[in-house]
C-alpha cells in the first residue's frame, strides 16, 4: 500500500510540474497581451464614440418623428404612449450633446442640433396637444413646420455624422496597425509555449494515457444507452484509478436503477389503464344521464303551446303565468349570450317574484329603486336571479311576517352597486364569511332551485372582472334580515 501510494503521489507531482509551470507562464503572457489589447480597443471605442452617439441621436429622431405622425394620424392611446416615450428618450440623447461655446465647425453644428432640436420638441408637443384638444388646422400647421424642423436636424446629423467619420478614421488606421502588432505578438508566443507545454504532456503521457483511453472507451459506450459492458479494471490508487472505481459503482447503480424503474412504469401502466377503464365507464353513465334530461327548447315549445291554448279556452291569468314561466325559459337558453345589460337581468328577476308569487299567492312584496343610467352596465347572465331566488328559499320562504324583497340600483363612485334585499330570517358572520370564501355547501338536490349557486355566481363575477371583491353580504343577525350587494366596475374589457 506504501508503494502505490508514494507512486499516486509521484504522479500528482508529475502532473502538477507538467501543466502548472506551462499554465502560469501562459497566464502571465496572456494577461500582458490582454491588458494591451485592451487598451487599443478601449481607444477604438473611443475613436468612433462620437459617431455613435450622433447615430443614436439620428436614429431616436426618427422614431419620435414616426411615432409623432402615427399619433397624429391615429389618436390612439398607444400610439399616444410610443410617442411619449420616444420624447424621453431624444430629450436624454439631447441632453449628452455638448452645450459647447467653441467657434469650432463641428462644435457650432452641435449647438444647431441642440438648440433646433429644443425647437422640434416644443412644436411637437404643441400639435399632439392640439391634435388631443381636437384642433384641426392648429396642429396640422404646427406639425408641418416640426416636419420642415426634422429634415433640418436630420441632414445636420447626417453632415455631422460624415465629418467626424473622416477625422476619427484616421486615428483608426494607426490604431489598427497597433492592434495587428499585438496579433502577431500573440500568435508567435501561443505557439512558443504551445510547442513547450507539448513537450511536457508527452513526457508524463505514457503513465495516465492507457487507463484514460479505457475509461472514455466505457464512458462512450454508456452514453449510447449501453449498460452491458465489462467493468473496467482498476491498476492503481491515484486519482485515475479513484475515478474508474467510481464509474464502475456508478454504471452498476444505473443498471439497478433501470430494472426497478421498468418495473415501476408496468405497474404504472397497469393502473393507468384501470383508471382509464373507469373514466370511460363515468362518461357513459354521465352520457346517460344527460340524454334523459328534459330538452329545454322542447319544454319551451311546449309552454308557448299552452299558453295558446289558455288564450283560446279565455283563461287569461293562466295563459299570462304560462308566458312569463316561458319567458324565464327563453333567456335561459339564449346560447349566445353569456354577457347581458343589467336591464335584462332585472327583467328576468321580474319575471321570476312574478313567476314565485302565484306560488305564494301574492305574499312577496318586491320593491325597486333603479337609477335608469345605470342599466346598460354589462354583467355575466344568470346572476341576479339566483341571488333572489336564495333570498326567497333560505330567507323569507317559512316567515310568519311580510314577505319583503328590495332590489336598489345606484352609483358609488366608479362602481354601479346592485343590492338584493330581504327582511327574512337573516345569516351569522360565519355562514357569511364561508359563503364568501366558498366553503359553504347548501342542499344542491333542493328541488325548487334553479341549479345555479351561490359559489357559481361569486366564481363567474370573479373571473369576469377579474377582482375577488365584486360581492359583499351583510346581516345584523337572526330575523334581521340579508342584504346582498354587486359591486360593478362601470367599464369592462372582456365585454
Amino acid at each position: 500500500m506504501s508503494k502505490e501510494k508514494h507512486r499516486s503521489v509521484s504522479l500528482r507531482k508529475k502532473m502538477i510540474m507538467a501543466f502548472c509551470l506551462p499554465t502560469i507562464l501562459l497566464f502571465v503572457v496572456n494577461m500582458m497581451l490582454y491588458l494591451g489589447t485592451t487598451r487599443v480597443l478601449n481607444s477604438l471605442d473611443a475613436v468612433y464614440a462620437s459617431n455613435n452617439s450622433l447615430n443614436l441621436l439620428n436614429d431616436s429622431l426618427e422614431s419620435l418623428q414616426n411615432a409623432t405622425e402615427g399619433y397624429l394620424n391615429t389618436k390612439t392611446s398607444d400610439a399616444l404612449e410610443q410617442y411619449y416615450i420616444y420624447e424621453q428618450e431624444y430629450s436624454n440623447l439631447l441632453g449628452l450633446l455638448d452645450d459647447n461655446h467653441d467657434y469650432n465647425e463641428n462644435r457650432v453644428m452641435e449647438r444647431n442640433i441642440k438648440h433646433m432640436s429644443e425647437k422640434y420638441l416644443s412644436l411637437t408637443n404643441q400639435a399632439v396637444e392640439s391634435k388631443r384638444g381636437g384642433n384641426v388646422e392648429k396642429y396640422k400647421s404646427i406639425y408641418e413646420e416640426a416636419a420642415r424642423t426634422y429634415r433640418y436636424i436630420d441632414t445636420t446629423i447626417i453632415n455631422l455624422n460624415n465629418k467626424q467619420f473622416i477625422n476619427n478614421s484616421k486615428s483608426y488606421g494607426a490604431m489598427m496597425a497597433a492592434l495587428q502588432t499585438l496579433e502577431q505578438l500573440n500568435i508567435i508566443t501561443l505557439v512558443i509555449i504551445g510547442l513547450a507545454n507539448l513537450s511536457f504532456v508527452v513526457l508524463i503521457a505514457s503513465t495516465i494515457a492507457e487507463p484514460l483511453v479505457k475509461l472514455a472507451a466505457s464512458a462512450n459506450t454508456v452514453s449510447k444507452g449501453d449498460f452491458d459492458i465489462p467493468l473496467v479494471p482498476v491498476k492503481s490508487n491515484d486519482e485515475v484509478g479513484i475515478v474508474t472505481n467510481a464509474f464502475n459503482k456508478m454504471v452498476v447503480s444505473i443498471k439497478d436503477y433501470i430494472n426497478k424503474l421498468t418495473e415501476s412504469m408496468e405497474a404504472t401502466r397497469k393502473l393507468r389503464e384501470n383508471e382509464l377503464i373507469m373514466e370511460n365507464h363515468i362518461k357513459d353513465a354521465e352520457l346517460k344521464y344527460l340524454q334523459a334530461q328534459i330538452n329545454p327548447h322542447f319544454l319551451f315549445n311546449t309552454l308557448n303551446a299552452g299558453a295558446q291554448l289558455a288564450m283560446m279556452e279565455g283563461a287569461e291569468r293562466t295563459n299570462t303565468y304560462i308566458q312569463r314561466v316561458a319567458d324565464f325559459f327563453r333567456y335561459n337558453i339564449k346560447k349566445n349570450k353569456d354577457v347581458v345589460t343589467l336591464k335584462e337581468e332585472i327583467e328576468l328577476v321580474d319575471i321570476y317574484l312574478y313567476i314565485i308569487n302565484v306560488r305564494f299567492a301574492g305574499e312577496i312584496q318586491f320593491k325597486k329603486e333603479i337609477d335608469e343610467s345605470l342599466l346598460g352596465v354589462h354583467i355575466p347572465s344568470m346572476i341576479l336571479q339566483p341571488i333572489v331566488e336564495n333570498s326567497v328559499n333560505y330567507g323569507i320562504r317559512n316567515i310568519d311576517w311580510t314577505k319583503r324583497i328590495k332590489l336598489s340600483v345606484y352609483e358609488v363612485g366608479e362602481y354601479t352597486c346592485v343590492s338584493i334585499k330581504d327582511n327574512g330570517v337573516g345569516m351569522s358572520q360565519e355562514t357569511i364569511e364561508q359563503v364568501l370564501d366558498g366553503t359553504y355547501r347548501s342542499n344542491p338536490n333542493k328541488a325548487d332551485s334553479n341549479g345555479v349557486g351561490l359559489n357559481n355566481c361569486m366564481e363567474r363575477l370573479n373571473i369576469f372582472y377579474e377582482r375577488e371583491d365584486v360581492l359583499d353580504i351583510i346581516s345584523e343577525g337572526k330575523n334581521m334580515g340579508t342584504e346582498t350587494i354587486l359591486y360593478l366596475p362601470k367599464e369592462v374589457d372582456n365585454v
